[in-house]
């Protein structure tokens, strides 16, 4: 209900080590001291050049403007292009009913992929992490909407501090139309 959209790109070699994502998880299945582990060993793989990732934050003005749909296909453009993997030579695999750009030739959707590909549920940490850290952030600019609680999700919380203050720019309206919120702050 609140701040940008993460869409999350892990890239690594075809000789990769499969071991490194022994016990990993969607996730929504894993603790925030858990992804925060994993996203600590992401940044030491790309540190050690092991492997490449990145992540797209794209705004809740975008999400407003043009849908969510739009603001996850540009989020994944993004990534695409901020890692600069060959379009023709590797396998992306994509989380849910989302797509790369056609010129990925090779690509291929799975439903609930960050529970089925360890690829993508490190690809879905690497973006909840960077998200959550982001609401964090933003809750020390409006402390009464608790975002270091919630992370802009649609809880009782959030629901209860929108019906008392109202929404923000943060708010993505479009996700409120549904709700009864007082004046924009």
């Amino acid at each position: 209900m609140a701040g940008p959209v993460a869409v999350g790109i892990v890239s690594v070699p075809t000789n990769f080590n499969k071991k490194f994502f022994k016990g990993i998880k969607d996730s929504k299945q894993l603790t925030a001291e858990e992804r925060e582990l994993w996203f600590a060993l992401a940044q030491e793989g790309k540190k050690k050049k092991e492997l490449d990732f990145a992540v797209s934050l794209v705004s809740e003005k975008v999400i407003d403007r043009h849908g969510i749909s739009y603001a996850i296909r540009l989020g994944i453009k993004r990534v695409l292009k901020s890692i600069r993997i060959s379009s023709t030579d590797s396998q992306i695999f994509l989380d849910g009913g989302i797509k790369a750009p056609k010129e990925f030739k090779h690509q291929l959707t799975v439903i609930k992929g960050d529970e089925k590909i360890p690829i993508v549920s490190l690809a879905s940490i690497c973006a909840k992490v960077v998200r959550d850290r982001r609401m964090v952030k933003l809750s020390k600019k409006y402390p009464q909407y608790d975002f270091d609680l919630h992370k802009g999700y649609g809880t009782l919380i959030h629901r209860q501090a929108l019906q008392k203050y109202g929404s923000t720019e943060l708010h993505r309206q479009s996700f409120l139309k549904n709700l009864t919120v007082g004046r924009q702050v």
